[in-house]
């Protein structure tokens, strides 16, 4: 207990010290950090996110960072720093890679939807060259570019530590994603990894093409996003390809894409003869029945290995909707799966009211809930899903709900 307090008296201090004024926000952190009693045993992540909303804040800006690393250099129960939505540019981001150089404990780093640029993230690459203990990066809303995405690319073919990175909405272009395609080929610690919404301007689908040729090679992905990547039925084929040859894939994320029902079929196909995949998230293409019988069809008579799938806002009406509720009667190990901003008819409402309660569908496995009105059956909408909390958590305490993040629940690469 002495440790931790003695660790916000030396922040304290430390802004006397340098004439900076004390930022409530992380005081704040590092006193309530005084109350947890596992601090040694399985150390602490500091959270330090500048949208917490029961507590006052003040955004943490590059000085306020310079101050808080100087103090954490020593703090070796500190494992995890969480800094999302913060006020950080490239200056902050030149202390973290200093920070990231000298300490050998930290194993979680999150600087979402800060203010850092491409020279930022060029520092704090060149920084995990060296790094060998950090586990999780997650970059996510900084704006990067495609040279800042280059030097992560670099960075990955020497650094063997980091398994789970996460790039989505940083404005990477088509050379950075081709170059980290290659690299994957060749670097065996990345285990999940993030590309979700890169800017493209074409439309002939290189990215794609050159992600499909990775996946034959590497042998030790788990998690793959490619959520809002202008994937077309071309790009669908091309993955499903590769993935005949891959073994460890468990998550894929293609939702947010343009694949219809045809890019669909590729994936009804892999379904059949795919032995990995566990989770398939196909949110808000438009794969309509045709593209839901496909899938029913290879998870009524042939898949046994995928556990969650996501269908949600695809157009399907209750013709393929009622095939995927008929699929989970003789696949019983298909336990999740998300239907909400389909056109549901009498029939959908009433197949998934069935398989809710004979208990085939537990209520915390899907995003729908039956209900009855003058005697007949309909559906409201759960907040319920893959990762509901992408890009919000919780203001304080751990998320207690995982129905409303399975993908975590189910197991593929941990959060932290």
């Amino acid at each position: 207990m002495a440790v931790l307090l003695d660790l916000r008296q030396q922040y304290l201090q430390a802004c006397q010290n340098l004439s900076q004024p004390e930022n409530p926000l992380i005081a704040h952190v590092l006193q309530e950090a005084d109350k947890s009693d596992n601090i040694w045993t399985k150390g602490i992540t500091l959270k330090i996110a500048g949208n917490n909303r029961l507590v006052p804040v003040q955004r943490v800006t590059d000085e306020d960072v310079k101050i808080l690393a100087s103090v954490l250099c020593s703090a070796v129960f500190v494992t995890g720093l969480d800094l999302r939505y913060n006020v950080l540019t490239d200056v902050g981001a030149k202390h973290l890679a200093t920070f990231l150089q000298e300490n050998s404990t930290l194993r979680y780093l999150n600087l979402m939807f800060n203010d850092i640029g491409m020279n930022g993230a060029e520092l704090i690459a060149n920084a995990l060259h060296r790094n060998e203990t950090l586990l999780y990066l997650r970059m996510t809303g900084n704006k990067i570019g495609d040279k800042g995405g280059m030097s992560i690319a670099s960075m990955l073919q020497t650094n063997s530590s980091l398994e789970k990175l996460d790039l989505g909405d940083c404005d990477l272009g088509t050379q950075c994603l081709t170059a980290i395609a290659t690299v994957l080929t060749q670097n065996r610690s990345v285990r999940a990894i993030t590309l979700n919404r890169p800017l493209l301007y074409s439309q002939e689908e290189e990215t794609t093409v050159h992600v499909a040729l990775m996946l034959k090679t590497n042998s030790s992905l788990v998690e793959l996003h490619l959520c809002k990547h202008e994937i077309k039925n071309f790009g669908a084929e091309r993955l499903c390809e590769a993935l005949y040859e891959n073994c460890s894939l468990r998550y894929l994320d293609l939702s947010c894409n343009k694949i219809t029902r045809d890019g669909v079929r590729f994936l009804g196909e892999l379904l059949k003869r795919n032995r990995s995949l566990e989770i398939l998230d196909l949110n808000s293409n438009r794969i309509e029945d045709d593209g839901a019988l496909y899938l029913s069809e290879a998870l009524a008579l042939h898949n046994r290995t995928l556990r969650a799938l996501s269908v949600v806002s695809n157009n399907i009406g209750g013709k393929g909707l009622v095939a995927l509720s008929q699929s989970m009667k003789t696949n019983l190990e298909l336990s999740h799966i998300y239907i909400w901003g389909n056109n549901f008819d009498e029939g959908t409402c009433m197949a998934f009211s069935e398989l809710i309660q004979t208990g085939r569908l537990r209520p915390s496995c899907t995003d729908v809930e039956p209900y009855l009105v003058d005697g007949h059956v309909h559906l409201a909408e759960l907040s319920h899903g893959l990762k509901k909390h992408y890009y919000w958590t919780p203001s304080y305490g751990e998320v207690k709900n995982n129905a409303a993040n399975a993908s975590l629940a189910i197991g593929a690469v941990s959060e932290h």
